[in-house]
This record gives structure tokens, sequence and C-alpha cells, in this order.
């Protein structure tokens, strides 16, 4: 009966289901059991993203920063366990002391001076008997804490992989910003020589070569920006794997125009079990829960078992004989008087503690609502919006080529064809980015997911 007696509230996982909907807003599709739950980002089909991820997992800092600290936890949570166990020690002690030939007495008897000789071996006992369930309490908050931080690595994780993978198709959108900016140039530079040529015989204005040539200047600086900016992408995801930014090298490889794979989203509360951050935040309620036993088990008294036994002499050869033996045993009842105030501010603090858990626990879940929700919002406008800057891109090619007829023809300004290839050099650039926007929001939804389905 006394075994089963454990004081504080028992933990009851917190209720969540008025913060989860029954089903998502923009619901893409049924779950699969044949997706890819661990090595998520293989739904991809890019063995360049799949060898960054695999170097970002073995030489991360931050990766082997989260190890260590779960290493840590569990460590912690074995060490609560010692509780249960008997506190032994031994302990040994040799000395030599002389007495005073003046002590204080209290008849006035001369004690002669002296010197006294002493040996010990003694082998101590302690044991606290859990009777409130304290330290049933103390491991149990350990063990909690423990798989919080655990959760925390896996989250850890997955932001890891989800930044790299974000990155990868960052620069693979500037690469395609390249390759049409680098193709935007030939060409200009080919017309610039043609209207030079032209200019030279008197067939056009001035006005039209020095537009060329302005045009010209113009994408060449956008393409150093963009290159610029891919660098910066770069060094950004050399950190993430790693390593140093001098030496990371990523071949240039435009995004194209495929589309990302489709994700299912499953249902809210198959997606709660897979967040690490909700797990982690979820575990910590049950930490703070247990500490409030551990405050209240304060208010009873604690009853620890002593018991000392071991030799005891004034010479070294008489030391492990039967006369030299010593042992004493009893129990130890220690019971709170005047600290009634402290502990009840303590429980008051660990109750409040727990509250604060609880708030947190039912703000990840929101949050996880949220960003499923967002990023499904994402992957289904920027499917319509990439739909809609492909057929721009279509019509523009399309009215460029014509209107380069017609000017070759004489039968319009050549102002009028620098405002078509610009419109159409934007909408290749568009269409690159949006692309790249449509990889991102499936990484977003992968990451909101918890990294599996």
């Amino acid at each position: 009966m006394l075994a089963a007696c454990v004081v504080g509230p028992n933990y009851e996982k917190p209720d969540t289901s008025d913060l989860t909907p029954a089903k998502w807003k923009w619901q893409t599709a049924a779950p699969r059991d044949d997706a890819p739950r661990g090595e998520w980002w293989k739904v991809f089909h890019d063995s360049e993203l799949n060898r960054l991820e695999d170097l970002a997992l073995s030489a991360s800092p931050s990766l082997k920063v989260a190890v260590a600290r779960v290493d840590q936890a569990r460590a912690g949570a074995r060490l609560s366990t010692a509780g249960w166990l008997p506190d032994i020690r031994a302990k040994s002690d040799t000395s030599r002391e002389q007495f005073s030939g003046n002590l204080p007495t209290p008849v006035p008897v001369d004690i002669p001076r002296g010197r006294v000789n002493s040996f010990s071996t003694i082998l101590d006992l302690s044991y606290e008997i859990d009777f409130w369930g304290k330290v049933r309490r103390e491991v149990e908050s350990a063990r909690a804490t423990a798989d919080s931080v655990s959760a925390s690595y896996h989250g850890t994780l997955l932001t890891l992989t989800a930044d790299v993978a974000a990155q990868y198709f960052l620069v693979r959108s500037f690469d395609a910003e390249v390759s049409a900016l680098r193709r935007t140039i030939t060409l200009r530079e080919k017309w610039a020589g043609l209207l030079e040529d032209k200019f030279k015989a008197g067939a056009i204005p001035e006005t039209d070569l020095a537009r060329a040539k302005t045009e010209v200047a113009t994408a060449r600086a956008e393409l150093a920006d963009a290159r610029r900016q891919r660098e910066e992408i770069c060094a950004q995801l050399a950190l993430l794997c790693g390593q140093p930014a001098g030496t990371f090298e990523l071949a240039e490889r435009p995004i194209g125009s495929k589309a990302p794979p489709m994700i299912p989203a499953g249902v809210p509360a198959s997606m709660l079990e897979r967040r690490p951050d909700v797990a982690a935040a979820e575990r910590l309620v049950a930490a703070r829960n247990a500490d409030v036993g551990v405050a209240t088990a304060a208010y009873f008294p604690s009853v620890r078992l002593t018991g000392t036994a071991g030799f005891l002499s004034k010479d070294i050869g008489d030391l492990l004989s039967t006369e030299s033996s010593v042992w004493s045993l009893g129990p130890r009842v220690s019971v709170p008087i005047t600290g009634w105030a402290v502990i009840h501010f303590n429980v008051k603090r660990q109750k409040a503690a727990r509250e604060e858990a609880i708030a947190n626990y039912r703000q990840a879940v929101l949050g996880a609502v949220n960003d499923v929700e967002v990023s499904l919002t994402q992957i289904r406008e920027r499917a319509a919006q990439a739909a809609a800057v492909n057929e721009a891109l279509a019509e523009s090619t399309k009215a460029t080529n014509l209107i380069r007829e017609a000017y070759e023809r004489g039968a319009l300004s050549y102002l009028e064809l620098l405002d078509a290839e610009r419109t159409r050099l934007q909408a290749e650039l568009q269409t690159a980015r949006v692309s790249a926007q449509r990889h991102l929001a499936t990484v977003r939804l992968i990451k909101a997911l918890g990294g599996g389905w």
C-alpha cells in the first residue's frame, strides 16, 4: 500500500480537440502508406539534393549540439533513478590523537596527558524510503524531460534538412535566372552589333543604337546581381552542410518547370503525432506535472534508514577481530515544522509552471495547424500562379517573335521591340522564381507535417 502511494496529480494529456479541424481547408490527397517517412527529401528524385542532405546529416555542427543535449538528458534521466537505491559507502580512518592534560572537569581531578591511536574501517548505509512517491515523480519528470529533448533533436534534424532543401531550390532558381540572362545578353549583343552596322550605314538613328547598348549593360548588371545572390545562398548552404564556404561548390543546373511532388496532408490527428515541436511541448507538460508531485511530497515526513557496521581499534593488529566490531542501525524521520509556507509557495510555483507548459503545448498545436493550412494554400495558389506565368511566357515569346519580324520589315520601332524583349525576359525570370516557390512550399508542407506522412 505504501509503495502505491504517490502524491501529486497523475498526468493526463491536455485536450486539444478544440484546436484541430476535422479536415484541412485545402485537402490535397489521402495518406499513402508507400510514401517515404524518414528521408523525405528523396521524393524530389534529385541526386544532388540527396548528397547535400547526407553531407548535412554527417557534418552539421548544430546537429551535433542537439545530439549532445540528448545524451545529457538521457544521462540525467538515468541519474534520477539513483534515489531508488541505497547509498552505501566504505570509509577507512587512521589517526593518532594527543589529549590535553588541562581539560576542564566538574571535579578537581588531574587527567594525565596522553596519546591514543585509532584505526577504523566502516561501511555506511543510507536509504530514504519513498513513501510518498517523491523519487518516482522525480524519475517521471526526468524521463519526460529527456523525451522532450529527444523530440527537440528531431525538430533540429527536421529544420536542418528542410533548410538545406529550401536553400538548394533557391540556388537552382538563380541558376535558371542566370541562364536566362546569359541568353538575353547574347541575343542583345547580337542585336547591338547589327544595329551598329545599320547606324554606320545611316539606316537607323543613333538613339536605337544607344538603347540597344543600354539594354546590354542592364542585362549584364542583372546577371552580376543574380550571380551574387547565388553565391550568398551557396555560402549559407555550405554552413548548413558544415563545410567551408570557400571550398564549397555547386554546379549550375536550372530548376526547370517540372512540378514538385504531390504531398498528402493527412488528417490533423495524425499530423500531431509526428510534429517534433508538438511532441516536445507535450512531454514538457508531463515533466512539469511530475514536478508538482515532487514539490507536494515535501509536506510529508521523510524516513531515512541509516546503518553503520565495521571495526574500530586502538591497535591495527586487532582491527579485524570480533572484539573490535561496531554497528548501529536506526531510522531517521524528518518532519517539516516551520517550512510549510515555503513548501506551499513552491507547490504553487510548480503548478504555475505546469499551466505555462500546457499553454505552450496548445500554442504548438495551433502553430502546427496554421503551418499546414498556410503551406497547403501556398501549394494551391503557387500551382495556379505557375500555370499563369507559363502561359505568359509562351505568349510573350510569341509576341516578341512577331514584333521582331515586324521591326525587321520596318513596320515597328525599335522601342516596341525593346518593350517586348523586356516583357519576355521578365516572364522567363518570373517562371523560374515561381517554380522555386512551388518547391519551397512543398518543403514547408513536409516540415509542417513533421517530415513524413
